[in-house]
């Protein structure tokens, strides 16, 4: 027998009814029940970080919390970080940068991200390293988002942040004599 719970999330913003089965994860009822695939679906071992969302402001891996523990508490989503067709900083730096290859770990990175900018608004290289530790990436080598993330977070305070020139175009070749 199917024991099923019925709960109103509070997602992104909004409350949204949804009928589930009581064993089912917060990433099943996303995906499934709620139609936002912008979380993704990784290891299910809480090892790799893709499942990432906010619950009441905290990045929390949603392969391993039961939808049914979510009652009353906020939770965000990358679909959420947008406002109407603005990209959120943090999507926009990432992407300007070209931070994201296959993309399919930047949801992830993008909410833990909002999370330690949220907590920090001036965080360095290795309070962006140590919040990012748990999501794993394998098509880059994470200094692009760790550059996005630095970016993002001065244009949040309210500072340029431009990065040099190099990160966009790489090193000049150097002149051999």
């Amino acid at each position: 027998m199917n024991d099923l719970t019925t709960l109103k999330l509070h997602i992104n913003g909004e409350d949204r009814p949804v009928v589930f089965p009581t064993h089912h994860t917060l990433l099943e009822v996303l995906r499934e029940e709620c139609g936002l695939t912008g979380t993704k679906h990784g290891c299910e071992l809480g090892e790799c970080g893709t499942c990432t969302v906010l619950v009441d402001g905290r990045p929390v891996l949603s392969c391993l919390i039961l939808t049914a523990d979510m009652a009353g508490k906020r939770i965000e989503t990358v679909e959420g970080m947008m406002h109407g067709n603005e990209l959120h900083p943090l999507q926009a730096a990432l992407a300007d940068l070209g931070a994201a290859q296959c993309g399919y770990c930047t949801p992830g990175i993008l909410m833990t991200a909002k999370a330690l900018i949220a907590e920090n608004p001036k965080p360095g290289t290795a309070e962006i390293n140590e919040a990012l530790a748990g999501n794993l990436c394998r098509c880059t080598g994470y200094q692009k988002i760790v550059e996005g993330v630095e970016w993002a977070a001065a244009r949040m305070r309210g500072e340029d942040g431009t990065p040099p020139e190099k990160v966009f175009y790489g090193s000049p070749i150097p002149v051999q004599e």
